[in-house]
């Protein structure tokens, strides 16, 4: 029977928990908002663990934390920009400013292009994959994520030699 699926579940965490927190981190632009969407995406999971099956787990985990950033961003609105620090310092390699302006261009689109463009982009996700995970049509894939991308484009100039 193998070892028991507590065992198996403290693996995944140890394995992924990383990779869902730059997830989180991309959707929702904020380190403290990403801990939390991910601290409730593996209680979600692992209070269903025993039923997932191994071979779909990621993208299940997935689902999980893309349907809680988007409930929590319709039932917080949109985010309070400020002029205030962080209370905490940013992770190493975070200095670039290219990388501060992506955040910000990122923040400009709606939760769900936000969403899509992570997918597709961060973790590479196909159309088919991103639509399913989001339970809408290829097409609505296709020109939802193109809509954000020109919309980052747009943001910054310097990333397309126009300034």
């Amino acid at each position: 029977m193998g070892k028991p699926r507590d065992a198996d579940f403290s693996e995944y965490f140890a394995a992924r928990v990383q990779r869902f927190r730059r997830l989180a981190f991309a959707m929702c632009g904020d380190w403290y908002g990403a801990e939390d969407l991910v601290q409730a995406m593996f209680v979600q999971l692992y209070r269903r663990w025993r039923r997932v099956r191994p071979d779909t787990v990621d993208a299940y985990a997935r689902r999980i934390l893309l349907n809680a950033f988007l409930a929590g961003r319709r039932k917080r609105g949109r985010e309070l920009v400020t002029s205030e620090p962080p209370e905490r310092a940013a992770p190493p390699g975070y200095d670039s400013h290219d990388r501060i302006d992506l955040e910000r261009a990122l923040g400009g689109l709606t939760p769900r292009q936000r969403a899509m463009v992570v997918l597709r982009f961060l973790e590479d996700l196909s159309i088919s994959e991103v639509a399913e995970l989001l339970d809408v049509a290829e097409g609505t894939v296709k020109s939802q994520t193109a809509r954000g991308v020109g919309a980052l484009r747009a943001a910054l100039p310097s990333a397309t030699g126009k300034e």
